[in-house]
């Protein structure tokens, strides 16, 4: 309902209420007026009858009274009168006239009680006010009823009973009251009429601000409201359009911005404002992810806030992360369905060691597989898995593809996915250049910590190594060898064919002492051409052996240089941690002694450290 409306009606009922009001005080005002009036009718032509039968009774024509009722029924007004008589009269003088008994109980009534009595009856429809009168013998005043009546003081003798038709004054009044609730119907309409034109720019006003208003919500704040009046609703309507017209510039501006910043295309008829403040808000969260993941210590932190992002931000439950090696020539899985892996699940394993099978790494643009599953070759679904639909986005490092986010859906949810890839791409870029930074410190640090001619770890490696080693030992109460190797007679190679073949031998070296350990154990770079390498959960006895084939091998190794071929012997010496030392680097110290007693014993042999020699040692 509109405000122009809710007025009038307002102004109607209090119009109508105030209508009610006065023809209800009319009517009851009329009605008392009638009874008053005819009440006081009766009683004066009662008092006239009395004085007229008093006469008639004095002056002896008491006989012909009732020609005096008859002229008395001549009034206007009055509908029939008659006079009755009490017993006490009839024992006096006799029975009277017919019409002078009393004709109903009431009547009856009034001569037994002597108060007099007034009703408002209906007769055919007919409202007809009855009262009756009665006469009450007294001493006092003149004439003296006594003096003819033969009765006691205040004895009743007789009544007078008249009715007259008050119908005439009820359409008097109706007629009245409807001339009042006329009047005031025109009146009210009269001021209806004026007040709606003064009202209706309000209400127009109102109407337009309410639709723009809904348009706004919509994101549409094109809406104009004409101004009517010059007024205070006039500047209302100027305010509101310029306000309007504030707001679109100021939403096509930040849409259009934001727009950029997401790479996200606006749909046909979406709210414009509901999709900015997505948009805005989407940019927030990823400025926070980025504050978050500029604090991680590792790529693999990132990770995982990465992963963390995708299941809670956008829930996704399918999904992968790859990330290039540090030798661009493999691909390696980090995690797979939020959890930590080293396996494809969702894309052909070819891609871990042939990184240009993956259509993304290659090209380094998004490929979407929303519309056509197979843009890619290497996308490949375990088996039972059921259909999926997936979308691919690279993580640029450097000008080329560092990482790979790879996100999955039902073929139900592909709308939902088209929908959330602009906002995944904000969380990607804010990602690119905090993990390629995190890549290059982890490279820095990795280059400080590894021999950059051998590519073994180095000393300062070893010292950071060696809380972490010192923890396992005593942790899983186990053993760790430590052999300390040093190339017999080395000088002579740099002195003769010069420092290019010592490097060329030292790599040679290197590459066995590598092959003839495990994976887990470490290989130290420990200085010039001194080596160590420390066999985890391995005792002496065990890394006899182990040290036994690395003897043997650098013995029959042949290292080809300019016009000569190099060979060496090497000697080792082994002490166990903690059962020769319960502290680590005295253990690195026995392990040195045994070198040393290794070489003193004519060299290119294994020697077990045993407590006599740390005290020649000392002795020495």
């Amino acid at each position: 309902m509109t405000l122009n409306a809710k007025i009038s009606l307002f102004f109607i009922g209090i119009a109508t209420g105030l209508l009610t009001i006065l023809v209800a005080i009319s009517l009851y005002a009329f009605y008392s007026f009638s009874i008053t009036l005819a009440k006081e009718h009766i009683q004066t032509a009662g008092e006239i009858v009395r004085a007229s039968l008093t006469e008639s009774m004095i002056n002896g024509t008491i006989n012909k009274r009732e020609g005096f009722q008859e002229q008395l029924l001549k009034l206007d007004g009055l509908e029939s009168v008659r006079v009755i008589r009490s017993p006490e009269v009839d024992r006096q003088f006799g029975e009277g006239l017919a019409l002078e008994k009393a004709a109903d109980d009431v009547e009856r009534g009034v001569l037994r009680e002597g108060k007099p009595r007034f009703d408002l009856l209906s007769d055919g429809g007919v409202a007809v006010f009855r009262g009756i009168i009665p006469y009450i013998a007294s001493s006092e005043g003149n004439p003296n009823c006594l003096q003819c009546h033969q009765v006691a003081e205040g004895t009743v003798l007789g009544a007078i009973s008249m009715s007259m038709p008050i119908e005439s004054l009820k359409h008097k009044a109706l007629l009245t009251v409807t001339g009042i609730g006329g009047t005031v119907a025109i009146f009210t309409l009269l001021l209806i009429l004026p007040l709606r034109r003064l009202l209706r720019p309000i209400s127009d006003a109102a109407n337009a601000i309410e639709e723009a208003v809904k348009r706004a919500l919509r994101g549409d704040f094109k809406a104009h409201i004409e101004q009517q009046t010059k007024d205070e609703i006039g500047q209302i309507a100027t305010d509101m359009n310029r306000l309007l017209l504030f707001l679109d510039d100021g939403l096509n501006r930040i849409g259009y911005n934001v727009a950029r910043l997401t790479e996200r295309t606006p749909a046909p008829g979406e709210n414009r404002l509901t999709a900015t403040i997505d948009m805005v808000e989407s940019l927030t969260k990823a400025s926070r992810f980025k504050q978050a993941i500029e604090g991680d210590e590792s790529q693999a932190e990132i990770y995982r806030r990465l992963a963390h992002t995708l299941q809670n931000e956008f829930q996704r439950t399918e999904f992968s992360l790859y990330e290039i090696a540090h030798d661009k020539k493999r691909l390696q899985v980090v995690m797979v369905d939020g959890a930590a892996a080293d396996a494809c699940r969702w894309c052909d394993p070819q891609i871990m060691v042939r990184p240009e099978a993956c259509r993304v790494h290659r090209t380094g643009h998004l490929v979407s597989g929303l519309t056509d599953p197979t843009i890619c070759a290497a996308f490949r679904l375990p088996d039972g898995t059921g259909e999926r639909r997936h979308v691919c986005f690279p993580i640029m490092q450097s000008g080329s593809v560092g990482s790979v986010v790879q996100v999955l859906s039902q073929p139900d949810g592909a709308d939902e996915l088209r929908k959330i890839i602009p906002f995944i791409n904000v969380y990607l870029r804010e990602t690119a250049p905090v993990l390629e930074t995190k890549r290059l410190m982890e490279n820095l640090r990795d280059s400080t910590l590894r021999d950059p001619m051998t590519g073994l770890n180095n000393r300062r490696f070893l010292e950071e190594y060696a809380e972490i080693l010192i923890a396992n030992v005593q942790r899983k109460r186990t053993h760790a060898a430590i052999l300390m190797l040093d190339l017999d007679y080395f000088k002579m190679v740099n002195d003769t064919y010069g420092h290019d073949a010592g490097d060329t031998m030292l790599k040679a070296v290197s590459i066995v002492l590598k092959q003839s350990v495990r994976a887990a154990d470490l290989v130290v770079r420990y200085g010039g051409e001194e080596f160590m390498i420390i066999l985890t959960d391995a005792t002496a006895e065990a890394a006899e052996a182990v040290a036994e084939k690395i003897r043997a091998a650098v013995e029959e190794l042949q290292v080809p240089i300019a016009n000569a071929v190099l060979k060496k012997t090497i000697s080792i010496g082994i002490a166990d941690f903690p059962e020769d030392s319960d502290t680590f680097w005295q253990a690195v110290k026995f392990a040195d002694v045994a070198l040393y007693q290794a070489k003193e014993q004519g060299r290119n042999r294994v020697l077990r450290f045993t407590p006599s020699m740390w005290s020649d040692e000392k002795k020495y």
